[in-house]
């Protein structure tokens, strides 16, 4: 199977730039949280994250089946449980003018099942932590 590499390098006492394939991405933790808000918090670029997937897979789907989508918006809230820190859960709306009408949900079932992100964060993922200094 592919393997997706991404690399998160220091930047400050708060902040972090993340890249992949080029593609850079600064992420921090807001003042109020002892950081400068130079970026989202990691958690919110997950969120970002899923978004984007979910979007991008929905374009995609809508191409291929000759749809016509303007005005696409994937709003994305998470409410955070208490402990240990994480999203309790996550909705996600989407909304867009679709021609020909009515074709907006199936599209939507296609991208939930083909978006890597959302498919990753229902089933859970194996994650491997190593320290290496």
């Amino acid at each position: 199977m592919p393997t997706i590499h991404a690399t998160v390098t220091q930047l400050d006492h708060s902040a972090s730039l993340a890249d992949v394939r080029g593609h850079p991405l600064t992420i921090d933790r807001p003042e109020a949280k002892g950081g400068q808000n130079k970026g989202p918090m990691g958690g919110e670029a997950l969120l970002m994250g899923l978004g984007g997937c979910f979007m991008s897979t929905l374009l995609a789907a809508a191409l291929a089946r000759n749809v016509t989508l303007r005005d696409t918006k994937v709003e994305i809230e998470g409410e955070l449980a208490d402990a240990p820190p994480r999203y309790a859960t996550i909705r996600m709306r989407i909304s867009a003018h679709c021609e020909p009408a009515g074709e907006l949900a199936k599209l939507v079932t296609l991208a939930e099942r083909g978006c890597i992100v959302a498919n990753t964060l229902r089933r859970a993922v194996e994650l491997q932590i190593e320290c290496l200094s």
